[in-house]
Protein backbone atom coordinates (compact mmCIF):
# COMPACT_ATOMS: atom_id res chain seq x y z
CA UNK A 1 0.00 0.00 0.00
CA UNK A 2 1.59 3.35 -1.39
CA UNK A 3 -1.00 5.89 -1.34
CA UNK A 4 1.32 9.86 -1.11
CA UNK A 5 0.37 11.93 1.08
CA UNK A 6 -2.27 14.49 -0.50
CA UNK A 7 -2.09 18.31 -0.19
CA UNK A 8 -5.03 18.14 1.65
CA UNK A 9 -2.85 16.31 4.65
CA UNK A 10 -2.82 18.72 7.55
CA UNK A 11 -0.80 16.34 9.93
CA UNK A 12 1.99 14.01 8.30
CA UNK A 13 3.06 11.39 11.02
CA UNK A 14 6.86 9.22 9.77
CA UNK A 15 6.86 6.42 11.68
CA UNK A 16 9.68 3.97 11.57
CA UNK A 17 7.39 0.80 11.69
CA UNK A 18 3.73 0.68 11.39
CA UNK A 19 1.10 -2.49 11.62
CA UNK A 20 -1.12 -1.76 8.41
CA UNK A 21 -3.80 -4.05 7.09
CA UNK A 22 -1.26 -5.68 4.64
CA UNK A 23 0.98 -6.31 8.05
CA UNK A 24 3.89 -5.05 9.47
CA UNK A 25 5.77 -2.10 6.95
CA UNK A 26 8.71 0.38 7.87
CA UNK A 27 9.29 3.76 7.64
CA UNK A 28 5.49 4.37 7.12
CA UNK A 29 4.61 8.25 6.18
CA UNK A 30 0.77 8.87 7.16
CA UNK A 31 -1.00 12.18 6.22
CA UNK A 32 -4.57 13.15 8.25
CA UNK A 33 -6.15 16.20 6.69
CA UNK A 34 -7.89 18.48 9.38
CA UNK A 35 -11.16 16.57 9.73
CA UNK A 36 -9.16 13.71 11.06
CA UNK A 37 -8.96 11.25 8.72
CA UNK A 38 -6.48 9.39 7.09
CA UNK A 39 -5.81 10.16 3.71
CA UNK A 40 -2.61 9.14 2.72
CA UNK A 41 -0.25 5.98 3.59
CA UNK A 42 2.83 5.34 2.13
CA UNK A 43 5.80 2.83 3.38
CA UNK A 44 9.12 2.34 2.63
CA UNK A 45 9.00 6.38 2.79
CA UNK A 46 11.91 8.78 3.78
CA UNK A 47 11.00 11.42 6.53
CA UNK A 48 10.14 15.13 4.76
CA UNK A 49 10.37 18.51 6.18
CA UNK A 50 7.00 19.43 8.23
CA UNK A 51 6.58 15.48 9.24
CA UNK A 52 6.30 14.76 12.76
CA UNK A 53 8.94 11.96 13.15
CA UNK A 54 8.39 9.27 15.77
CA UNK A 55 11.56 8.38 16.46
CA UNK A 56 11.54 5.09 18.59
CA UNK A 57 7.95 4.33 17.47
CA UNK A 58 5.77 1.89 16.79
CA UNK A 59 2.62 2.85 15.35
CA UNK A 60 -0.58 0.91 15.71
CA UNK A 61 -4.47 1.56 15.17
CA UNK A 62 -6.29 2.37 18.42
CA UNK A 63 -8.95 0.49 18.96
CA UNK A 64 -12.31 1.59 20.55
CA UNK A 65 -13.50 1.23 24.18
CA UNK A 66 -16.87 -0.33 23.70
CA UNK A 67 -18.09 -0.15 27.05
CA UNK A 68 -17.94 2.39 29.88
CA UNK A 69 -20.09 3.57 32.82
CA UNK A 70 -17.95 6.24 33.29
CA UNK A 71 -19.13 7.60 36.76
CA UNK A 72 -18.05 4.36 38.06
CA UNK A 73 -14.78 5.51 37.45
CA UNK A 74 -14.64 6.97 41.20
CA UNK A 75 -15.90 4.24 42.94
CA UNK A 76 -12.63 2.03 41.99
CA UNK A 77 -11.32 0.54 44.67
CA UNK A 78 -14.08 0.87 47.09
CA UNK A 79 -16.42 -2.07 46.95
CA UNK A 80 -13.56 -4.91 48.02
CA UNK A 81 -14.55 -5.88 51.41
CA UNK A 82 -16.52 -8.63 51.86
CA UNK A 83 -20.28 -7.89 53.28
CA UNK A 84 -21.64 -9.32 56.92
CA UNK A 85 -24.28 -12.19 55.41
CA UNK A 86 -20.56 -13.51 53.38
CA UNK A 87 -22.36 -13.91 50.14
CA UNK A 88 -21.08 -11.20 48.20
CA UNK A 89 -21.89 -10.69 44.47
CA UNK A 90 -22.97 -8.31 41.27
CA UNK A 91 -26.22 -7.71 43.29
CA UNK A 92 -24.54 -6.37 46.23
CA UNK A 93 -22.45 -4.91 44.64
CA UNK A 94 -25.03 -3.33 42.52
CA UNK A 95 -26.67 -2.03 46.05
CA UNK A 96 -23.11 -0.25 46.52
CA UNK A 97 -23.32 1.31 43.15
CA UNK A 98 -26.46 2.65 43.60
CA UNK A 99 -25.61 4.37 47.11
CA UNK A 100 -22.65 6.51 45.35
CA UNK A 101 -24.54 7.58 42.47
CA UNK A 102 -27.28 8.87 44.77
CA UNK A 103 -25.06 11.51 45.77
CA UNK A 104 -23.87 12.50 42.35
CA UNK A 105 -23.90 16.05 40.87
CA UNK A 106 -23.87 16.89 36.84
CA UNK A 107 -20.21 18.73 38.05
CA UNK A 108 -19.22 15.62 39.72
CA UNK A 109 -20.29 13.35 36.78
CA UNK A 110 -18.80 15.80 34.77
CA UNK A 111 -15.05 15.30 36.29
CA UNK A 112 -15.17 11.77 36.62
CA UNK A 113 -16.25 11.15 32.82
CA UNK A 114 -13.03 13.60 31.99
CA UNK A 115 -10.72 11.56 34.36
CA UNK A 116 -12.17 8.34 32.93
CA UNK A 117 -11.65 9.52 29.48
CA UNK A 118 -8.21 10.61 29.98
CA UNK A 119 -6.92 7.40 31.39
CA UNK A 120 -8.49 5.49 28.20
CA UNK A 121 -6.81 7.81 26.36
CA UNK A 122 -3.26 7.49 28.11
CA UNK A 123 -3.49 3.22 27.84
CA UNK A 124 -4.27 3.68 24.19
CA UNK A 125 -7.70 3.89 23.33
CA UNK A 126 -8.78 6.43 21.21
CA UNK A 127 -12.72 6.38 21.49
CA UNK A 128 -15.64 5.26 23.84
CA UNK A 129 -18.72 3.91 23.82
CA UNK A 130 -20.67 5.47 26.73
CA UNK A 131 -23.58 2.85 28.02
CA UNK A 132 -25.21 6.29 29.98
CA UNK A 133 -27.66 5.61 32.11
CA UNK A 134 -27.49 8.59 34.68
CA UNK A 135 -29.86 10.56 33.29
CA UNK A 136 -32.04 12.49 36.40
CA UNK A 137 -31.51 13.78 39.72
CA UNK A 138 -31.78 12.01 42.92
CA UNK A 139 -35.18 10.16 43.15
CA UNK A 140 -36.01 10.97 39.50
CA UNK A 141 -36.44 14.43 39.09
CA UNK A 142 -35.95 16.18 35.80
CA UNK A 143 -32.69 18.45 35.27
CA UNK A 144 -34.10 21.98 33.69
CA UNK A 145 -32.11 20.44 30.83
CA UNK A 146 -33.76 17.00 30.65
CA UNK A 147 -30.31 15.68 28.67
CA UNK A 148 -28.37 17.54 31.36
CA UNK A 149 -26.07 14.59 32.53
CA UNK A 150 -25.29 13.60 28.59
CA UNK A 151 -24.36 17.21 27.76
CA UNK A 152 -21.87 16.50 30.55
CA UNK A 153 -20.47 13.38 28.93
CA UNK A 154 -20.37 15.16 25.50
CA UNK A 155 -18.37 18.24 27.46
CA UNK A 156 -15.72 15.61 28.69
CA UNK A 157 -15.31 13.85 25.75
CA UNK A 158 -14.86 17.49 23.92
CA UNK A 159 -12.20 18.26 26.74
CA UNK A 160 -10.34 15.31 26.88
CA UNK A 161 -10.33 14.49 22.56
CA UNK A 162 -12.17 10.98 23.09
CA UNK A 163 -14.41 9.73 20.53
CA UNK A 164 -17.51 9.18 21.76
CA UNK A 165 -20.16 7.12 20.92
CA UNK A 166 -23.29 8.44 22.99
CA UNK A 167 -25.32 5.47 24.42
CA UNK A 168 -28.39 6.49 26.08
CA UNK A 169 -29.66 4.00 28.02
CA UNK A 170 -33.57 2.93 28.52
CA UNK A 171 -34.48 1.62 31.89
CA UNK A 172 -38.04 1.28 32.20
CA UNK A 173 -38.73 -1.10 34.90
CA UNK A 174 -37.17 -2.67 38.17
CA UNK A 175 -37.36 -6.33 36.76
CA UNK A 176 -38.82 -8.69 34.03
CA UNK A 177 -41.54 -8.91 36.40
CA UNK A 178 -42.20 -5.42 36.02
CA UNK A 179 -42.13 -3.99 39.19
CA UNK A 180 -41.30 -0.58 39.39
CA UNK A 181 -37.88 1.21 40.13
CA UNK A 182 -37.15 2.04 43.14
CA UNK A 183 -33.84 3.51 45.39
CA UNK A 184 -30.79 4.61 43.11
CA UNK A 185 -32.76 3.38 40.57
CA UNK A 186 -35.18 5.96 39.81
CA UNK A 187 -31.93 8.07 38.49
CA UNK A 188 -32.15 5.62 35.19
CA UNK A 189 -36.00 5.57 34.88
CA UNK A 190 -37.78 6.40 31.44
CA UNK A 191 -40.79 5.60 30.26
CA UNK A 192 -41.23 5.65 26.32
CA UNK A 193 -42.25 9.26 26.22
CA UNK A 194 -39.62 10.62 28.38
CA UNK A 195 -36.87 8.81 26.60
CA UNK A 196 -37.65 9.71 23.16
CA UNK A 197 -37.49 13.45 24.62
CA UNK A 198 -34.25 12.80 26.45
CA UNK A 199 -32.72 10.80 23.27
CA UNK A 200 -33.58 13.56 20.95
CA UNK A 201 -32.18 16.26 23.31
CA UNK A 202 -28.60 14.30 23.63
CA UNK A 203 -28.79 13.80 19.84
CA UNK A 204 -28.28 17.44 19.13
CA UNK A 205 -25.86 17.81 21.73
CA UNK A 206 -24.04 15.26 20.01
CA UNK A 207 -24.46 16.89 16.81
CA UNK A 208 -22.57 19.60 18.14
CA UNK A 209 -19.35 17.49 18.69
CA UNK A 210 -16.35 16.99 16.51
CA UNK A 211 -17.95 14.98 12.74
CA UNK A 212 -16.19 11.80 14.37
CA UNK A 213 -18.69 11.32 17.03
CA UNK A 214 -21.72 9.48 16.79
CA UNK A 215 -24.82 8.51 18.94
CA UNK A 216 -26.89 5.08 19.30
CA UNK A 217 -29.14 3.73 21.49
CA UNK A 218 -28.71 1.21 24.75
CA UNK A 219 -32.19 -0.59 26.18
CA UNK A 220 -30.10 -1.66 28.97
CA UNK A 221 -31.21 -5.08 30.04
CA UNK A 222 -34.05 -7.77 29.32
CA UNK A 223 -34.75 -7.17 33.06
CA UNK A 224 -35.04 -3.22 32.70
CA UNK A 225 -37.44 -2.82 29.23
CA UNK A 226 -40.29 -5.02 28.77
CA UNK A 227 -40.35 -6.52 24.64
CA UNK A 228 -42.47 -3.54 23.44
CA UNK A 229 -39.88 -0.85 25.00
CA UNK A 230 -37.15 -2.48 23.18
CA UNK A 231 -38.80 -2.46 19.75
CA UNK A 232 -39.34 1.21 20.56
CA UNK A 233 -35.67 1.98 21.65
CA UNK A 234 -34.50 0.23 18.71
CA UNK A 235 -36.36 2.09 16.43
CA UNK A 236 -35.66 5.57 17.86
CA UNK A 237 -31.78 5.42 16.36
CA UNK A 238 -30.23 4.66 13.10
CA UNK A 239 -26.96 4.02 15.20
CA UNK A 240 -25.52 1.47 17.41
CA UNK A 241 -27.68 -0.82 19.62
CA UNK A 242 -26.05 -1.80 22.70
CA UNK A 243 -27.39 -4.10 25.63
CA UNK A 244 -26.40 -6.13 28.44
CA UNK A 245 -27.48 -9.67 28.12
CA UNK A 246 -26.52 -13.05 30.34
CA UNK A 247 -23.86 -10.91 32.07
CA UNK A 248 -25.47 -13.30 35.69
CA UNK A 249 -26.47 -16.80 35.98
CA UNK A 250 -29.43 -15.01 38.12
CA UNK A 251 -30.42 -12.83 34.97
CA UNK A 252 -30.41 -16.11 32.79
CA UNK A 253 -32.65 -17.83 35.64
CA UNK A 254 -35.46 -14.98 35.67
CA UNK A 255 -35.73 -14.08 32.08
CA UNK A 256 -36.23 -18.29 31.12
CA UNK A 257 -38.77 -18.82 33.82
CA UNK A 258 -40.61 -15.37 32.46
CA UNK A 259 -39.83 -15.55 28.75
CA UNK A 260 -39.48 -19.62 28.49
CA UNK A 261 -36.01 -19.16 26.47
CA UNK A 262 -32.50 -18.07 27.66
CA UNK A 263 -31.56 -14.26 27.36
CA UNK A 264 -29.54 -14.44 24.19
CA UNK A 265 -32.15 -17.04 22.52
CA UNK A 266 -34.89 -14.79 23.25
CA UNK A 267 -33.30 -11.82 22.19
CA UNK A 268 -32.16 -13.88 18.51
CA UNK A 269 -35.77 -15.23 18.38
CA UNK A 270 -37.37 -11.86 18.88
CA UNK A 271 -35.42 -8.65 17.82
CA UNK A 272 -33.54 -8.04 14.17
CA UNK A 273 -30.03 -8.56 15.91
CA UNK A 274 -27.35 -7.63 13.28
CA UNK A 275 -24.31 -6.03 12.67
CA UNK A 276 -25.63 -2.77 14.20
CA UNK A 277 -25.97 -4.98 17.30
CA UNK A 278 -23.37 -5.05 20.56
CA UNK A 279 -24.45 -8.16 23.15
CA UNK A 280 -22.36 -6.98 26.25
CA UNK A 281 -21.14 -10.03 28.11
CA UNK A 282 -23.04 -12.08 26.87
CA UNK A 283 -21.11 -14.45 29.28
CA UNK A 284 -23.83 -17.43 30.16
CA UNK A 285 -24.69 -18.68 26.79
CA UNK A 286 -25.39 -22.54 25.66
CA UNK A 287 -22.95 -24.14 22.60
CA UNK A 288 -26.18 -22.79 19.87
CA UNK A 289 -26.57 -19.44 21.53
CA UNK A 290 -22.81 -18.95 21.14
CA UNK A 291 -23.00 -19.70 17.33
CA UNK A 292 -26.23 -18.16 16.73
CA UNK A 293 -25.08 -15.19 18.53
CA UNK A 294 -21.86 -14.70 16.31
CA UNK A 295 -23.80 -15.85 12.71
CA UNK A 296 -26.11 -12.51 13.76
CA UNK A 297 -23.39 -10.30 12.78
CA UNK A 298 -23.50 -8.66 16.55
CA UNK A 299 -20.21 -7.73 18.33
CA UNK A 300 -19.86 -9.48 21.49
CA UNK A 301 -18.55 -6.87 23.81
CA UNK A 302 -16.37 -8.33 26.79
CA UNK A 303 -15.33 -6.60 29.45
CA UNK A 304 -12.54 -9.26 30.93
CA UNK A 305 -11.40 -7.04 34.15
CA UNK A 306 -14.96 -6.05 35.28
CA UNK A 307 -16.46 -9.19 34.72
CA UNK A 308 -13.37 -11.09 36.83
CA UNK A 309 -14.12 -7.57 39.67
CA UNK A 310 -17.89 -8.64 39.60
CA UNK A 311 -17.50 -12.53 39.39
CA UNK A 312 -19.72 -13.08 36.23
CA UNK A 313 -17.90 -15.88 34.71
CA UNK A 314 -15.83 -17.03 31.82
CA UNK A 315 -17.11 -16.10 28.20
CA UNK A 316 -16.83 -18.98 25.58
CA UNK A 317 -14.43 -17.38 23.56
CA UNK A 318 -13.28 -20.24 21.37
CA UNK A 319 -16.30 -21.43 20.54
CA UNK A 320 -17.41 -17.93 19.76
CA UNK A 321 -14.28 -17.25 17.66
CA UNK A 322 -14.62 -20.80 15.62
CA UNK A 323 -17.94 -19.88 14.97
CA UNK A 324 -16.93 -16.66 13.08
CA UNK A 325 -17.89 -14.31 16.19
CA UNK A 326 -16.77 -10.40 16.29
CA UNK A 327 -16.07 -9.14 19.77
CA UNK A 328 -14.62 -5.94 21.32
CA UNK A 329 -13.63 -5.39 24.79
CA UNK A 330 -14.74 -2.55 27.28
CA UNK A 331 -13.58 -0.95 30.42
CA UNK A 332 -17.54 -1.08 31.62
CA UNK A 333 -16.94 0.08 35.62
CA UNK A 334 -13.44 1.64 34.84
CA UNK A 335 -12.42 -0.01 38.25
CA UNK A 336 -8.93 -0.20 36.17
CA UNK A 337 -8.40 1.31 33.02
CA UNK A 338 -5.45 -0.48 30.98
CA UNK A 339 -6.34 -1.53 27.62
CA UNK A 340 -3.26 -4.55 27.45
CA UNK A 341 -4.60 -5.88 30.78
CA UNK A 342 -7.93 -6.17 29.02
CA UNK A 343 -6.52 -8.49 26.69
CA UNK A 344 -4.38 -10.60 28.93
CA UNK A 345 -7.50 -11.23 30.77
CA UNK A 346 -9.21 -12.00 28.40
CA UNK A 347 -6.86 -14.59 27.04
CA UNK A 348 -6.25 -16.07 30.36
CA UNK A 349 -9.50 -16.46 31.58
CA UNK A 350 -9.91 -18.84 28.33
CA UNK A 351 -6.55 -20.34 29.47
CA UNK A 352 -8.13 -21.16 33.18
CA UNK A 353 -11.34 -22.27 30.92
CA UNK A 354 -9.42 -24.64 28.75
CA UNK A 355 -6.85 -25.59 30.74
CA UNK A 356 -4.36 -24.95 27.78
CA UNK A 357 -2.54 -22.11 26.73
CA UNK A 358 -3.10 -19.63 23.28
CA UNK A 359 -6.43 -20.32 23.19
CA UNK A 360 -7.63 -17.55 21.30
CA UNK A 361 -5.58 -17.60 18.03
CA UNK A 362 -5.28 -20.21 15.16
CA UNK A 363 -2.19 -22.40 14.89
CA UNK A 364 1.01 -20.57 14.26
CA UNK A 365 -0.17 -17.11 15.02
CA UNK A 366 0.26 -14.67 17.74
CA UNK A 367 -2.31 -14.27 20.57
CA UNK A 368 -1.28 -10.32 20.20
CA UNK A 369 -1.50 -9.74 17.04
CA UNK A 370 -4.54 -11.96 17.12
CA UNK A 371 -6.52 -10.23 19.97
CA UNK A 372 -5.27 -6.35 18.59
CA UNK A 373 -6.93 -7.51 15.77
CA UNK A 374 -9.94 -8.57 16.59
CA UNK A 375 -10.39 -5.65 19.14
CA UNK A 376 -10.13 -3.09 16.22
CA UNK A 377 -12.77 -4.37 14.02
CA UNK A 378 -14.73 -5.41 16.40
CA UNK A 379 -14.80 -2.40 18.62
CA UNK A 380 -15.01 0.10 15.08
CA UNK A 381 -18.08 -2.16 14.56
CA UNK A 382 -19.81 -1.81 17.77
CA UNK A 383 -19.26 1.80 17.90
CA UNK A 384 -20.07 2.90 14.19
CA UNK A 385 -16.84 4.39 13.80
CA UNK A 386 -14.82 4.39 10.61
CA UNK A 387 -11.69 3.43 12.45
CA UNK A 388 -9.21 0.31 13.20
CA UNK A 389 -6.73 0.82 10.39
CA UNK A 390 -3.59 2.45 8.89
CA UNK A 391 -4.96 3.32 5.78
CA UNK A 392 -6.81 6.14 3.55
CA UNK A 393 -10.32 6.99 4.38
CA UNK A 394 -10.71 6.02 7.91
CA UNK A 395 -10.63 8.63 11.13
CA UNK A 396 -6.62 9.11 12.10
CA UNK A 397 -7.16 6.41 15.48
CA UNK A 398 -3.52 6.14 16.34
CA UNK A 399 -1.39 4.53 18.99
CA UNK A 400 2.95 4.59 19.24
CA UNK A 401 4.23 2.21 21.72
CA UNK A 402 7.83 2.92 23.03
CA UNK A 403 9.88 0.38 21.10
CA UNK A 404 13.03 1.06 23.82
CA UNK A 405 10.26 0.40 27.10
CA UNK A 406 11.32 -2.99 29.01
CA UNK A 407 9.17 -5.17 27.73
CA UNK A 408 9.59 -4.18 23.96
CA UNK A 409 13.12 -3.57 23.73
CA UNK A 410 15.16 -5.67 21.06
CA UNK A 411 12.12 -7.59 19.76
CA UNK A 412 9.69 -6.90 16.01
CA UNK A 413 6.37 -7.32 14.29
CA UNK A 414 4.19 -9.72 16.20
CA UNK A 415 6.16 -10.30 19.25
CA UNK A 416 6.14 -6.94 20.12
CA UNK A 417 2.14 -7.44 20.60
CA UNK A 418 2.51 -10.34 22.58
CA UNK A 419 5.12 -8.42 25.27
CA UNK A 420 3.40 -5.46 25.36
CA UNK A 421 0.24 -7.42 26.31
CA UNK A 422 1.78 -10.53 28.06
CA UNK A 423 5.12 -8.92 29.55
CA UNK A 424 4.26 -4.93 29.43
CA UNK A 425 1.65 -2.43 30.42
CA UNK A 426 0.23 0.75 29.28
CA UNK A 427 3.18 2.75 30.19
CA UNK A 428 4.61 1.56 26.71
CA UNK A 429 1.87 3.97 25.64
CA UNK A 430 3.80 7.46 24.25
CA UNK A 431 1.45 8.78 21.99
CA UNK A 432 -2.41 9.07 20.65
CA UNK A 433 -4.25 10.08 18.15
CA UNK A 434 -8.26 10.12 18.11
CA UNK A 435 -9.89 11.29 14.80
CA UNK A 436 -6.58 13.11 14.27
CA UNK A 437 -5.98 15.19 17.47
CA UNK A 438 -3.13 14.39 19.53
CA UNK A 439 -3.86 14.42 23.03
CA UNK A 440 -1.67 11.76 24.72
CA UNK A 441 2.44 13.02 24.38
CA UNK A 442 5.20 11.34 26.24
CA UNK A 443 2.67 9.15 27.88
CA UNK A 444 0.74 12.23 29.26
CA UNK A 445 -2.51 13.52 28.11
CA UNK A 446 -2.03 17.32 26.94
CA UNK A 447 -4.72 18.48 29.99
CA UNK A 448 -4.22 15.58 32.67
CA UNK A 449 -2.69 18.32 35.27
CA UNK A 450 -6.21 19.91 34.80
CA UNK A 451 -7.83 16.87 34.70
CA UNK A 452 -6.94 15.11 38.01
CA UNK A 453 -7.16 18.22 39.69
CA UNK A 454 -11.01 18.64 38.86
CA UNK A 455 -11.58 14.83 40.14
CA UNK A 456 -10.29 15.30 43.10
CA UNK A 457 -11.56 18.31 44.04
CA UNK A 458 -15.18 17.13 43.18
CA UNK A 459 -14.70 13.23 44.70
CA UNK A 460 -12.99 13.21 48.12
CA UNK A 461 -16.75 14.27 49.80
CA UNK A 462 -18.20 11.40 47.69
CA UNK A 463 -15.57 8.51 47.50
CA UNK A 464 -15.34 8.95 51.54
CA UNK A 465 -19.08 8.83 52.08
CA UNK A 466 -19.57 5.00 50.51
Amino acid sequence: MNVKPKSTAQTVLFAPVALTPEGWAEDVRVGIDQTGRIVAVETAAKPQTGNDVLTGRILLPAPGNLHSHAFQRAMAGLTESRGPDGHDSFWTWRQLMYRFLGQLDPDQIEAIAALAYMEMLEAGYASVGEFHYLHHRPGGGAYDEPAETSARIAAAALETGIGLTHLPVLYGRGGVDGRPLEGGQLRFGCDLDRFAALYEAAARIVAELPADARIGVAPHSLRAVSPDMLAAAVGLSDGPVHIHIAEQTGEVDEISAAYGARPVEWLLANADVDERWCAVHATHMTPEETAALARSGAVAGLCPITEANLGDGIFNGSDFLAAGGAFGIGSDSNVRIALAEELQTLEYSQRYRAHARAVLCAPGKSVGRTLYEAVLAGGAKALGRDAGAIAPGPWGDLTALDADTLALAGLADDARLDAWIFAGDDTAVSDVWSAGRHVVTGGRHVKRQDVEARFIAQTKSIRGAL
